[in-house]
């Protein structure tokens, strides 16, 4: 039987989809679908076909984004686990069969997310899990450093939807990625409503991908990519903080947004970056919020503990 269908959204990647098909070919599980869903590319894309494996590729006239690509794999879904993958990625032969046993370990674990590591340094960490702070900040824990120092399986706050396998009962329960966001932070908003929910999010070191990183923006900082990551930091906010807990919290989110806001400025990027906080704050209303139940009370209090702890390890790290 097979448990689980991996999503790979592709735009004018193919060259980046050829290679990262040929390593899912060679996967120890190979009980796996895989879907790739096109969004409108113009390079030949739609005629990467691979012959061992169980592929179907669903052209789209558009770019949808990212989410829109995604949200499309999870309709098409049937199986208990849904795998997404970066098309800029290699994957390492065990990567299917460590996630899948990551994620049976138990029905309260939401996603499983891989060892991701520099593409081009291969002995370094890309991503090990991704920390929430209490500015607001979303961090890579680990982006930089020796992959030797995080061997080991822990929970994280959430999963990077660069590489990870989610369960799609749960994904039902608490919805999809969120289609305003396009891209960037959705996977951790993801997580973020997992979490409330009373389930858990957990880093697997055993499933390797080596990643690229910035194939299809183009670059780490680009006037696109940091509106729409300012922008979303608010969405994810707004969604999912309850309103007494967004205002305990107030004065570190402003700080947050400050600091950030004089980062970009030495990078040439300030004003994308405060235009994309005013439009977060200003259309963050058309995002679903969170519904506020007291049964998630005992979650809620774990998440604020854990934003204010993973300022100090990600000070450590610094």
């Amino acid at each position: 039987m097979t448990e689980v269908t991996i999503i790979i959204p592709n735009y004018n990647g193919k060259k980046l989809l050829e290679n990262c098909i040929k390593t899912l070919e060679r996967q120890t599980c190979r009980e796996f679908k895989l879907l790739v869903i096109d969004n409108g590319s113009t390079d030949g894309s739609t005629l990467v076909t691979s012959e061992s494996l169980d592929m179907e590729m669903v052209a789209l006239p558009e770019n949808t984004g990212f989410c829109g690509a995604v949200n499309l794999g999870f309709k098409m879904t049937e199986t208990p686990y849904a795998i997404l993958l970066n098309n800029d990625t290699e994957a390492e032969p065990h990567f299917v069969e460590e996630l899948l046993k990551g994620i049976r370990q138990s029905e309260h674990i939401f996603s499983c997310g891989a060892q991701m590591l520099d593409f081009r340094q291969r002995d370094l960490i890309d991503n090990a899990g991704d920390l929430y702070t209490l500015p607001g900040w979303a961090v890579a824990r680990g982006k930089g450093r020796p992959a030797a120092d995080y061997g080991k399986p822990e929970e994280v706050f959430s999963c990077c939807g660069g590489a990870a396998i989610y369960r799609m009962s749960v994904l039902k329960k608490i919805g999809v990625l969120d289609e305003n966001h396009f891209a960037y932070l959705e996977d951790l908003d993801l997580g973020y409503r997992a979490k409330i929910a009373g389930y858990r999010n957990c880093y697997i070191p055993g499933a390797k991908v080596y990643h690229v990183g910035s194939a299809t923006t183009g670059s780490r900082y680009n006037e696109k990519k940091v509106f729409l990551a300012a922008r979303n930091s608010m969405y994810v906010i707004h969604k999912n903080m309850p309103v007494l807990q967004l205002l305990i919290n107030l004065p570190f989110l402003l700080a947050g947004v400050l600091v950030k806001w004089l980062f970009f400025c030495r990078k040439g990027f300030g004003h994308c970056y405060l235009k994309g906080i005013t439009e977060g704050i200003t259309q963050c209303k058309k995002c679903r919020k969170v519904h506020f139940k007291a049964g998630n009370l005992r979650n809620y209090v774990k998440i604020e503990w854990e934003l204010i702890t993973n300022i100090f390890r990600v000070l450590s790290h610094r």
